[in-house]
């Protein structure tokens, strides 16, 4: 027992008040370290030099035990000594400059300890922040009958003096005039003689409300007031608040500016809410937090979306694509896939990846790319006509539900299903549009295909033949339009087909 209260002795809880000296340890996420000039005696080191120190610490047990309870204590610390695993800050966030007021209920309706809490609460979230007279500055603003201006934004310059600060708040025990409050952040917490600056889109204005009941005076006036003069409200409740209230408070919209828990004790809940909040983040794209087919590419505080080399990017500036953007990328283009026996399903799977490579490449649309999709094995399935999906992500989804037939290979069969269903205006193909055809099969086929394929190239159809496994290349190249060498492709081995994908992508479009 001894030895685990001197484990907690080592990290003190952030409700306790230590002196300003120890107000480094353990302060939200970040580790337990010492401040500048300090020398860390917490952790394993306290441990360690209280064990060496223990009376009969030189017994064999007591040496042993030592040596198990420090190696536990190590391993903990790898988790954060607090308890937490030690987070990676800063890296890919910065917070942007901003004035920001704390606006904190302290009626008789919040107890002592639950005052503690909005402090802790208060806390986190500071220590979130870029705290500097170029960066954030913070001020707080007590309030029950009365207002009591705690400290200002132009009070403290760094992130201690602020931490300590808080630390020293005493609830004042009275009513609840929320709205006197919020006037007096317009009035004195946001002024220029406390340290606000002059309104700009370079920095935030923002005040954070935290109310436990109902005021006793009017709020919505005053809070359209604050909000007009570019003031961003946050509304926190507690328990047993008035929620309409929080919304005549808070900012638009209101599903990002008012938060409710059900006691002061979950409050601290809400504090990674407000860092990211507070946060500009730097790279974009190095976070994922975009939606850039292809390429994205960082700048300050935003990102922008380009292409691979051979695609265009799209009107939406998101999606590329291998055709360029007008008139000219109107495409009618139908897969035919074998779905015989031979392929098995593990591999169709991966057919389905390759035909979803392709329609990533198409700008999809009424006016360019429509698509079809048609299942040949014994016999023939159109799975989907032209034109009855309009975006890549409907026809993608389709292509992924697609079932296996599982028979024979009757790629004649489905040449001329093709020429006669698949490109016909009653199944969605236009006229005057380019139409494109793409085989997909990995054996020899069971009837007589050379009729059906001179048909469709004679027709003005652009064919391209893909072959896996066992097709037969003389095959493919009965299929495949003139010059036969780029509209064939040959491959033994399912698991590089995404390798003709590719250069397919670039030669589909007219």
């Amino acid at each position: 027992v001894q030895y685990f209260l001197l484990v907690l002795l080592a990290c003190p809880s952030p409700l306790s008040s230590p002196p300003p000296s120890a107000l480094h340890t353990c302060q939200g996420l970040a580790p337990c370290l010492p401040e500048e000039g300090q020398v860390n005696i917490s952790g394993p080191r306290l441990l360690l030099a209280t064990l060496h120190s223990a009376p009969g610490s030189s017994t064999a047990m007591d040496r042993i035990f030592s040596a198990l309870l420090l190696s536990l204590l190590l391993l903990l610390q790898s988790y954060g000594v607090c308890g937490a695993p030690p987070q990676p800050r800063g890296t890919l966030c910065r917070t942007k400059p901003t004035d920001l007021v704390f606006v904190i209920d302290s009626s008789r309706s919040v107890r002592p300890h639950e005052f503690e809490k909005v402090k802790v609460f208060m806390s986190r979230v500071i220590e979130g922040l870029d705290v500097g007279p170029n960066s954030t500055r913070v001020g707080v603003i007590n309030y029950a009958s009365a207002v009591k201006n705690e400290f200002s934004l132009k009070t403290y310059q760094n992130k201690a003096g602020l931490l300590q600060a808080v630390q020293r708040i005493e609830p004042l025990s009275t009513g609840t005039m929320t709205g006197l409050a919020i006037q007096f952040a317009i009035s004195r917490a946001f002024s220029d003689s406390e340290g606000a600056r002059v309104r700009s889109p370079n920095f935030n204005k923002v005040a954070i409300v935290v109310t436990d009941g109902r005021p006793q005076d009017g709020v919505q006036d005053v809070s359209a007031r604050a909000r007009a003069a570019g003031i961003e409200i946050f509304a926190i409740g507690v328990g047993r608040v008035d929620m309409h209230t929080l919304r005549q408070i808070a900012s638009e919209p209101l599903d990002d500016h008012v938060d409710y828990v059900e006691s002061y004790s979950v409050i601290e809940k809400l504090t990674h809410k407000f860092q990211e909040a507070f946060c500009v983040v730097s790279d974009l794209c190095a976070t994922g937090d975009h939606d850039c087919e292809q390429i994205c590419i960082s700048t300050p505080g935003a990102y922008k979306c380009a292409c691979k080399e051979g695609f265009t990017l799209n009107n939406d500036g998101k999606t590329c694509s291998a055709c360029s953007g007008g008139s000219g990328s109107a495409l009618d283009l139908v897969f035919l896939i074998d779905g015989s026996k031979s392929v098995r399903p593990e591999n169709f799977e991966l057919v389905k990846k390759f035909i979803n490579q392709i329609v990533d490449s198409l700008e999809v649309s009424d006016k360019q790319a429509q698509v079809g999709l048609v299942q040949y094995s014994s016999s023939v399935r159109q799975e989907f006509p032209l034109g009855q999906f309009k975006n890549k992500k409907d026809i993608k989804a389709a292509v992924k539900k697609m079932a296996y037939m599982e028979k024979g290979t009757m790629t004649g069969q489905a040449l001329k299903y093709l020429i006669d269903s698949s490109f016909s205006i009653i199944n969605g193909a236009r006229p005057g549009v380019p139409k494109v055809g793409i085989v997909f099969t990995d054996g020899r086929s069971q009837d007589y295909i050379t009729d059906a394929a001179k048909k469709a190239k004679d027709l003005g159809f652009r064919m391209f033949a893909v072959g896996v496994g066992n097709a037969v290349e003389d095959e493919l190249r009965e299929i495949a339009s003139e010059p036969v060498a780029e509209h064939y492709f040959y491959t033994a081995d399912f698991r590089t087909i995404s390798k003709i994908g590719k250069k397919l992508q670039m030669k589909i479009c007219i």
